[in-house]
């Protein structure tokens, strides 16, 4: 049995470790990036003036793969629009309970802050409720 010099070991071991890094930082970054464009996505998908670009993409996607004729691209586009329509519907009906899961998450935590703290935890709360309130007039 020969046995490995030291040093080669070690640089296999660094190595496996370097790629094991490597991996994890491009799946973070890959996973990051996935999560800020479907957010942007459904933030854009909701808006209410008209379609979004992602949703005249899919629908001519499938008008083109699927060789739709004109009467069946117009009643499937009707579909479409009815289940956003739908989806909005169902994002306003269950708005309150999130609002007041939230709410009560954020008594919990002022009671544990000191004045300073409660001031902070205040405007960045008021920032992102901004945030929230423009993403939901879309």
């Amino acid at each position: 049995m020969t046995a490995l010099p030291r040093g080669s070991t070690r640089l296999k071991i660094l190595l496996v470790l370097l790629g094991v890094f490597l991996l994890g930082g491009v799946t973070g970054a890959s996973l990051a990036s996935l999560y800020r464009l479907r957010g942007h996505e459904e933030r854009r998908g909701g808006s209410g003036g008209g379609r979004g670009n992602r949703e005249d993409k899919i629908f001519e996607s499938m008008r083109r793969d699927l060789s739709l004729t004109e009467q069946q691209a117009t009643e499937i586009r009707a579909i479409l629009d009815q289940t956003r329509n739908d989806y909005r519907a169902l994002r306003a009906e269950v708005r309150p309970r999130y609002d007041s899961v939230r709410q009560n998450a954020r008594t919990r935590i002022r009671a544990l802050l000191t004045p300073e703290q409660q001031k902070l935890f205040d405007a960045r709360a008021a920032e992102r409720d901004a945030r929230r309130g423009d993403d939901d007039e879309k």
